[in-house]
């Protein structure tokens, strides 16, 4: 049974906005998602897939600027938002649950653009050689991620890259440890770890509300999964055009892992730094994000891809 949603920020525009259609999609283990549908349905279609520990609820800011001349696809990761959680957790589990958001929502042959953050973006890279994904995905927007030596190239310890550092981070980010309420405390831990100082207050309290609604078995299963990750052979097999966006003060996924996808991608059309911005990006920088997912759109998708004829009816 699905959880109740988490609970959003009280107003502004990092509040969830109400979708136009919902709906659960069963993947291929049979565990279910939860889908939301936004914007009007012959408009050119926007995939989003969060990051470890978020929900739908952290693409608030581009959904609601996209849902006024975009179909926009967003759905949560199992375990996390309305997902209930599952006992597999690993990155071929997350590329069947997107090709399943993919085989519902759109129709045969009909191109989005697909967006990744963090985890969302590994999910890309998992299912980059999958004949689905390929089939749909006109272009892809990965944002603050990478593709392995997730826990090595860390920076959320101030410490000397080094097995010590390794090893401390590798338990920070596994805790098992409950999150508590959402005080001034955590946020300022919350802040640290994974925004850029400058981060207005609304945005850390959008981001905390958000990471402390996921809970702390699903948060420990796929730290494991990240802290394994070795996904530089799916870069590779990532042929769609593909750009990618990052902040410069990211702790979790800094700008090496960026520069690494670039060197790697076989169609990369466009690095993006974001200067001042850490691993947050689409909250932190929201008006750049979006603007970078209506240039690949107008670019890869409005021109190449969907018409209204291509909708799939009932989706």
């Amino acid at each position: 049974m699905s959880r109740s949603a988490p609970a959003p920020v009280a107003d502004g525009r990092y509040t969830p906005p109400a979708p136009s259609r919902e709906l659960t999609v069963v993947s291929a283990d049979g565990a279910r998602l939860h889908v939301e549908v936004h914007g009007p349905e012959n408009a050119p279609p926007v995939v989003l897939s969060h990051g470890w520990t978020c929900s739908t609820a952290f693409w608030a800011a581009q959904i609601r600027d996209l849902a006024a001349d975009h179909r926009v696809i967003a759905y949560d990761q199992r375990g996390h938002g309305r997902s209930p959680a599952s006992s597999a957790c690993t990155t071929r589990a997350l590329a069947d649950d997107l090709e399943a958001v993919l085989a519902e929502t759109l129709a045969p042959g009909e191109k989005a653009l697909i967006v990744g953050h963090s985890m969302g973006g590994m999910t890309v890279m998992a299912a980059a050689s999958r004949p689905r994904f390929r089939d749909h995905a006109g272009a892809v927007l990965l944002c603050s991620t990478g593709s392995s030596r997730l826990v090595a190239q860390a920076r959320v310890v101030p410490m000397r890259a080094g097995r010590v550092r390794t090893w401390i981070t590798e338990r920070i980010i596994g805790s098992r440890a409950p999150l508590g309420p959402v005080t001034p405390v955590a946020k300022s831990i919350l802040k640290y770890a994974t925004m850029g100082a400058g981060s207005a207050p609304h945005m850390v309290e959008a981001c905390a509300r958000i990471v402390h609604a996921c809970p702390r078995g699903v948060r420990h299963a796929w730290a494991g999964v990240l802290a394994a990750l070795d996904l530089d052979h799916g870069v590779r097999e990532l042929h769609a055009p593909t750009a990618v966006v990052h902040g410069a003060s990211d702790r979790l996924t800094p700008p090496v892992h960026a520069r690494a996808l670039v060197a790697a991608l076989p169609q990369c059309v466009g690095l993006t730094e974001l200067t001042g911005v850490g691993h947050m990006s689409p909250i932190e920088a929201p008006d750049l994000v979006t603007g970078r997912i209506r240039e690949l759109v107008t670019t890869y998708v409005t021109e190449h891809g969907s018409t209204p004829a291509q909708i799939k009816e009932g989706a």
